[in-house]
């Protein structure tokens, strides 16, 4: 029994003197831990509504140049990527048939030239020799079946020298003709641009309509968006649409809407809008894009983004309750507005959020707003 009171004094006195030197008590079942954090607070604003939609960059002008006539390919001067000018030539057929037809036109323009004025000469004197017999029927100097036949004969001439002068025309305009399609032969760019297909070399047929070459014109770009006919009617020319183009840097661009094709895809229930891109060397035809089209306006309850915490693909937030007492809340974000972002459920306005709680662990903490 001594020995059992003698133990209890000892542990009442150590107690004691742990007291003494200040010792801090350890936490208690059912006390809360107090934490530092900055706080931020939800709130519901007016957000711009946009209407999304994709397309591809296409310059404002594409001809796909091809022949005119049938012919073998004699040189393709360019390849993809060169830069060409108005007018410049870009694929040579063999000419032998067409300038052989353009011989043989001139010299029927030779024929018919001669034929022109021998019946010219014909005329000349036709109509001197009636102008002598009228001199002698004045005189009555002949009869009047002479006088006839005269008069028959100055028809006649006047008529053949018509007919030949026709003739001429005719040659003239087949020469013509055959010189223009002797230069359908030379295919010219129809402007200054850029080679961005090439579909045939030397020594292979071209045929007419049959592709050859293609050519982009030089300068901005567009984008040519698809939009659903639902939302046409809030689209109009000259409207200012935000543009993101992949591959061309994650800075977003402002272009103009410089066309609305009247007709939709019957298949698609679209319609196509041709955007005007400004200038930039990071653009190129192909390039895959997406117009952002504002669409009004609506409700939205926002939050900084440095207050999401992201639990593996869940986003959450620590949210306070009326004690202060941090809670993880699950949250479904909408988009982004710069340094906020739209939560679609999980957070009404007007709560108080922990800002920036990095990887800490707060559930169940009460939180004392960091100054």
């Amino acid at each position: 029994m001594k020995n059992v009171l003698w133990v209890s004094l000892l542990a009442a006195s150590a107690t004691t003197i742990a007291g003494c030197h200040g010792g801090e008590p350890a936490a208690t079942p059912g006390t809360t831990q107090t934490m530092q954090a900055r706080v931020v607070e939800s709130q519901e604003q007016q957000v711009p509504v946009s209407l999304r939609s994709t397309g591809t960059v296409h310059a404002r002008e594409t001809a796909v140049v091809s022949a005119q006539v049938m012919g073998r390919i004699q040189q393709v001067m360019v390849r993809e990527g060169d830069s060409v000018r108005a007018g410049q030539a870009l694929v040579v057929l063999d000419d032998a048939t067409l300038h052989a037809q353009v011989e043989q036109a001139q010299a029927g323009v030779k024929s018919a030239l001669n034929m022109q004025a021998a019946a010219q000469t014909n005329a000349a004197l036709a109509a001197s020799t009636l102008s002598r017999y009228k001199q002698l029927e004045s005189e009555k100097s002949v009869s009047p079946q002479e006088m006839d036949e005269v008069s028959r004969r100055a028809e006649a001439a006047a008529a053949s020298l018509e007919a030949a002068r026709a003739q001429t025309d005719a040659a003239r305009a087949q020469e013509s003709g055959a010189r223009t399609t002797m230069s359908y032969t030379r295919l010219v760019a129809p402007f200054a641009g850029v080679v961005t297909a090439r579909m045939a070399d030397p020594g292979t047929m071209a045929a007419p309509g049959v592709p050859l070459l293609q050519v982009d014109q030089a300068g901005a770009l567009q984008l040519d968006a698809t939009v659903d006919e639902s939302a046409i009617g809030t689209i109009h020319q000259g409207m200012k649409v935000q543009v993101a183009i992949d591959g061309a840097g994650s800075t977003s661009m402002t272009g103009t809407v410089a066309e609305i094709v009247p007709a939709a895809d019957p298949s698609s229930h679209s319609f196509l809008v041709k955007i005007d891109l400004p200038s930039s060397t990071q653009l190129r035809a192909g390039m895959y894009g997406t117009a952002e089209f504002a669409n009004g306006s609506r409700q939205a309850i926002l939050i900084p983004r440095s207050a999401v915490v992201l639990r593996g693909s869940l986003a959450c937030a620590y949210v306070l309750d009326g004690q202060g007492i941090a809670q993880l809340r699950y949250l479904t974000l909408g988009a982004a507005q710069g340094n906020l972002v739209e939560v679609l459920s999980g957070i009404s306005s007007g709560e108080k959020l922990v800002d920036a709680p990095s990887d800490r662990d707060l559930g169940g903490k009460r939180i004392e707003v960091q100054q």
